[in-house]
């Protein structure tokens, strides 16, 4: 089976300055695939490349298996970062326009839009105006509007950015009842918790360059088991002066550390030095890899110890 999404060598500039830098990425189809990475790194360049929207100026692009604009078409859906939507129409004649461009033909489009808008918690808005809902509601209905036409490929640009937990909730059973019908759903996202509990595999780009591309379990081995939580009576200041200590982020009940050397030394000095009543070796969240890759800092942490609060 040919890969949903298949990226070869694809290179993007902006004058002076390199957005996407000789990318290779593939993306099986049926996954749920997490693409994160810091602001300017080149997640939306790439998602608009992968959409036809903007060309690379090198390498190639295969999008379910076609290599032309043409891929862009009924069979891929895109749910852009910069939303919009017709405030004068009602919910219904919304996406019953929305629909009919991707090619959704009724009966079976107004059977789909009372389906999603029941999943989505809004059927009782379906003859309202749009700019009578909310935010949360019109990005909601933004999301049905990009999965009417049944789509064998679903792009997300930050879908749950301003969503409150309760409708990120929704959205997220959304997401999977896709993928359980066997949609591919690509989507980036700056919420670390979320792309660990979604996600299939996760693809970090940095400075337009691939950085991650793995599973959760992959690209935490890659970083090992340096993370001790320790919680103690003395807190911050238990860690005061040790060695092979190079960070301390206190999380309030306990203290995140990263440690090079033997744990049990570190066990062993802070049972000299105060009461401990929790201490875990783990590897690293999602969210400390991107920290360590991502903030300039870290390269200057592995020189001298730094407490981070």
């Amino acid at each position: 089976m040919t890969a949903a999404i298949a990226i070869r060598g694809a290179t993007k500039r902006f004058g002076s300055v390199t957005a996407v830098d000789r990318l290779d990425l593939t993306v099986p189809r049926g996954s749920l695939y997490g693409f994160i990475g810091p602001n300017g790194s080149g997640k939306t360049t790439t998602l608009r490349m992968i959409m036809h929207i903007i060309l690379p100026d090198e390498g190639e692009i295969e999008v379910l298996g076609v290599r032309d604009t043409r891929a862009a078409h009924d069979r891929v859906s895109y749910l852009p970062e910069e939303r919009g939507l017709y405030k004068r129409m009602t919910v219904r004649r919304l996406l019953r326009y929305f629909g009919s461009l991707k090619g959704a033909r009724q009966p079976d489009l107004d059977r789909d839009i009372v389906h999603w808008l029941e999943v989505m918690r809004l059927p009782e808005w379906i003859d309202k105006r749009v700019d009578a809902l909310s935010k949360g509601m019109a990005q909601k209905i933004q999301f049905i509007a990009s999965v009417l036409n049944r789509p064998e490929l679903l792009i997300l640009d930050e879908p749950f950015s301003g969503l409150d937990p309760v409708n990120a909730e929704v959205l997220t059973d959304a997401v999977l009842e896709l993928r359980k019908a066997g949609t591919t759903v690509v989507f980036s996202t700056h919420d670390m918790a979320v792309a660990e509990r979604l996600c299939d595999r996760i693809f970090m780009i940095y400075k337009g360059q691939k950085v991650l591309d793995g599973t959760l379990d992959e690209i935490q081995a890659r970083y090992g088991f340096d993370t001790i939580r320790v919680a103690s009576d003395a807190g911050l200041d238990a860690f005061d002066g040790l060695g092979g200590i190079h960070e301390v982020h206190d999380r309030g009940n306990f203290q995140e550390v990263r440690f090079q050397g033997d744990p049990q030394d570190l066990l062993r000095t802070l049972i000299d030095r105060t009461r401990i009543t929790r201490f875990e070796i783990t590897r690293p969240s999602l969210h400390d890899v991107f920290v360590r890759i991502a903030d300039p800092q870290e390269e200057s942490s592995l020189e001298a110890p730094i407490h981070a609060a």
